[in-house]
Protein backbone atom coordinates (compact mmCIF):
# COMPACT_ATOMS: atom_id res chain seq x y z
CA UNK A 1 0.00 0.00 0.00
CA UNK A 2 1.66 3.28 -1.10
CA UNK A 3 2.23 5.87 1.61
CA UNK A 4 1.31 9.50 1.01
CA UNK A 5 2.24 12.42 3.26
CA UNK A 6 -0.33 15.23 3.05
CA UNK A 7 1.17 18.58 4.09
CA UNK A 8 -1.70 21.04 4.54
CA UNK A 9 -2.31 23.65 7.25
CA UNK A 10 -6.09 23.84 6.85
CA UNK A 11 -7.53 20.98 8.97
CA UNK A 12 -10.67 20.63 6.85
CA UNK A 13 -8.77 20.42 3.57
CA UNK A 14 -6.21 18.09 5.14
CA UNK A 15 -9.00 15.82 6.36
CA UNK A 16 -10.80 15.80 2.99
CA UNK A 17 -7.60 14.87 1.14
CA UNK A 18 -6.65 12.21 3.69
CA UNK A 19 -10.09 10.58 3.67
CA UNK A 20 -10.32 10.52 -0.13
CA UNK A 21 -6.86 9.01 -0.46
CA UNK A 22 -7.51 6.44 2.28
CA UNK A 23 -10.68 5.35 0.46
CA UNK A 24 -8.52 4.75 -2.62
CA UNK A 25 -6.27 2.45 -0.60
CA UNK A 26 -3.40 4.78 0.26
CA UNK A 27 -1.74 4.83 3.69
CA UNK A 28 -1.94 8.53 4.62
CA UNK A 29 0.17 10.55 7.08
CA UNK A 30 -0.43 14.23 7.77
CA UNK A 31 1.65 17.29 8.60
CA UNK A 32 0.42 20.84 9.06
CA UNK A 33 3.57 22.83 8.22
CA UNK A 34 7.00 22.50 6.68
CA UNK A 35 8.79 21.66 9.92
CA UNK A 36 6.28 18.89 10.69
CA UNK A 37 6.72 17.59 7.14
CA UNK A 38 10.49 17.38 7.49
CA UNK A 39 10.12 15.64 10.86
CA UNK A 40 7.62 13.14 9.43
CA UNK A 41 9.69 12.22 6.37
CA UNK A 42 11.93 9.76 8.15
CA UNK A 43 9.26 8.24 10.40
CA UNK A 44 6.39 8.08 7.87
CA UNK A 45 8.68 7.12 4.93
CA UNK A 46 6.17 8.31 2.30
CA UNK A 47 6.23 7.24 -1.31
CA UNK A 48 4.77 10.61 -2.35
CA UNK A 49 4.14 14.03 -0.80
CA UNK A 50 1.23 16.38 -1.48
CA UNK A 51 2.59 19.77 -0.46
CA UNK A 52 0.54 22.90 0.14
CA UNK A 53 2.84 25.71 -0.92
CA UNK A 54 1.38 28.36 1.41
CA UNK A 55 2.18 27.00 4.86
CA UNK A 56 2.86 28.78 8.14
CA UNK A 57 6.32 28.74 9.74
CA UNK A 58 8.16 27.14 6.79
CA UNK A 59 6.33 27.33 3.46
CA UNK A 60 6.13 24.65 0.81
CA UNK A 61 8.76 26.34 -1.37
CA UNK A 62 11.41 26.22 1.36
CA UNK A 63 10.34 22.77 2.54
CA UNK A 64 10.56 21.38 -1.01
CA UNK A 65 14.04 22.87 -1.40
CA UNK A 66 15.15 21.21 1.85
CA UNK A 67 13.72 17.85 0.76
CA UNK A 68 15.52 18.07 -2.59
CA UNK A 69 18.79 18.91 -0.79
CA UNK A 70 18.57 15.79 1.43
CA UNK A 71 19.82 12.82 -0.60
CA UNK A 72 18.00 10.33 1.64
CA UNK A 73 14.57 11.73 0.68
CA UNK A 74 15.23 13.78 -2.49
CA UNK A 75 13.77 10.99 -4.69
CA UNK A 76 10.26 11.27 -3.18
CA UNK A 77 7.83 12.79 -5.71
CA UNK A 78 6.10 15.99 -4.61
CA UNK A 79 2.82 17.36 -5.94
CA UNK A 80 2.45 21.08 -5.22
CA UNK A 81 -0.97 22.16 -4.00
CA UNK A 82 -1.96 25.82 -4.19
CA UNK A 83 -4.89 28.14 -4.74
CA UNK A 84 -2.87 30.01 -7.39
CA UNK A 85 -3.93 28.77 -10.82
CA UNK A 86 -1.72 30.87 -13.10
CA UNK A 87 0.87 29.11 -15.25
CA UNK A 88 3.64 31.15 -13.62
CA UNK A 89 2.79 29.51 -10.28
CA UNK A 90 2.95 26.07 -11.88
CA UNK A 91 6.33 26.91 -13.39
CA UNK A 92 7.57 28.21 -10.03
CA UNK A 93 6.47 24.99 -8.28
CA UNK A 94 8.21 22.82 -10.86
CA UNK A 95 11.35 24.97 -10.67
CA UNK A 96 11.31 24.59 -6.87
CA UNK A 97 11.55 20.83 -7.28
CA UNK A 98 7.95 19.67 -7.35
CA UNK A 99 7.13 16.91 -9.82
CA UNK A 100 3.60 18.11 -10.54
CA UNK A 101 1.06 20.74 -9.57
CA UNK A 102 -2.61 20.82 -8.60
CA UNK A 103 -4.83 23.77 -7.77
CA UNK A 104 -7.44 24.27 -5.07
CA UNK A 105 -10.25 23.52 -4.94
CA UNK A 106 -8.93 20.04 -5.56
CA UNK A 107 -10.27 18.11 -8.52
CA UNK A 108 -9.69 14.52 -7.43
CA UNK A 109 -10.41 13.30 -10.96
CA UNK A 110 -7.21 15.13 -11.99
CA UNK A 111 -5.20 14.57 -8.81
CA UNK A 112 -5.57 10.79 -8.53
CA UNK A 113 -4.08 9.99 -11.98
CA UNK A 114 -1.14 12.31 -11.20
CA UNK A 115 -0.53 10.44 -7.95
CA UNK A 116 -0.67 7.06 -9.65
CA UNK A 117 1.61 8.15 -12.49
CA UNK A 118 4.25 9.43 -10.07
CA UNK A 119 4.01 6.30 -7.93
CA UNK A 120 4.33 4.11 -11.04
CA UNK A 121 7.45 5.98 -12.09
CA UNK A 122 9.02 5.16 -8.70
CA UNK A 123 8.34 1.41 -8.84
CA UNK A 124 11.16 -0.82 -9.98
CA UNK A 125 10.62 -2.58 -13.28
CA UNK A 126 10.19 -6.33 -12.76
CA UNK A 127 12.00 -8.65 -15.13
Amino acid sequence: MPKILVVEDNPQIQDIIARRLARKGYDVSKASDGDACLAALHSARPDLIIMDMNLPTKDGWQTTAEIRADTSVAHIPIIALTAHAMSAHRDKALAAGCNDYETKPIDFEKLLPKIEALLQSQRPVSR
